[in-house]
């Protein structure tokens, strides 16, 4: 579970910084730019390690991985912060947990126990409670980006955990990113303009972490986590992540954090931890 945590702090900065970085950069060229540097990352550490080619089979998987969280998350995502409020997208995105529980399921067949259902239903209610009382009890296009960012995402994280219980985490995302490096390459290119070679540090410090953390270095601790915990228990920690992303935003970006994100964010980090009590079969 803290290792996942580890994992998850890292990425709750993402929407905050990408608020940040779309204010200077193209929204198509942070989603591709970004995966194209951690790739380059990715394929000197492959290098270095001396890592083996992947199997056929693991080719394919790796290709669902980049799908998810290569290119539909950070896609859905950036698009989204283009015109939409970080914090807003943080209490939208609190649904991966019970997302990625279903995923889980369905493509692994872990069992978890009426209890953990139980349980992770009240966490994603809590969230979706917020987001409604944020907004007026409307949903908009931009939630509906976002939603699909979210989906992509947890699709990609199942099949990275999986995998990661027989393969290094650091050389599961690796090769996700190594094998969608010449789709980015291109996209880079052309999404590219030659004013963002004036860009301010900020703005580039803002592309340089989007491209080494969220993309890269997180997923060192996500998929080590959920490979010796099991998706379904350890997807839960998701449920901290729009809070931490709320925290991040006020620094970041002046947001004021209230009395009723306090509130929301102590019932949901219960959750978490009871859902750490309810016994989850898995099949072997």
């Amino acid at each position: 579970m803290l290792i996942g945590f580890l994992g998850i702090l890292v990425f709750s900065l993402t929407l905050p910084v990408s608020k940040i970085a779309v204010l200077t950069f193209n929204p198509y060229f942070i989603a591709f730019g970004r995966a194209f540097l951690a790739g380059l990352v990715a394929l000197a550490y492959l290098a270095y390690i001396q890592a083996p080619l992947p199997s056929k089979t693991d080719v394919a998987k790796f290709a669902v991985i980049a799908l998810g969280v290569v290119f539909g998350f950070p896609i859905f995502t950036t698009v989204a912060m283009k015109e939409g409020s970080s914090s807003h997208g943080a209490v939208i995105l609190g649904m991966m947990p019970l997302a990625t529980t279903v995923v889980g399921v369905i493509r692994f067949k872990e069992r978890p126990s009426i209890g953990f259902w139980l349980i992770s239903l009240l966490g994603a209610a809590l969230v979706m409670t917020y987001a409604l009382l944020k907004s007026s009890g409307n949903f908009t296009y931009i939630d509906g980006l976002l939603v699909l960012g979210g989906i992509c995402a947890c699709i990609g994280y199942v099949e990275g955990g999986e995998l990661s219980r027989r393969i290094n985490p650091r050389v599961v995302i690796s090769w996700a990113l190594v094998i969608s490096l010449p789709i980015n390459a291109v996209m880079a290119y052309f999404t590219f303009s030659s004013d963002y070679w004036n860009a301010d540090a900020i703005a580039l410090s803002s592309f340089v972490y989007l491209s080494l953390f969220p993309m890269y270095l997180g997923f060192f601790f996500w998929y080590e986590g959920l490979a010796i915990g099991g998706i379904a228990r350890v997807s839960q920690v998701q449920l901290i992540q729009p809070f931490c992303t709320l925290l991040a935003a006020s620094v970041l970006l002046g947001d004021h954090l209230t009395l009723m994100n306090m509130v929301f964010a102590f019932l949901v980090v219960s959750t978490v931890i009871l859902s750490k009590r309810m016994l989850v079969k898995r099949s072997n």
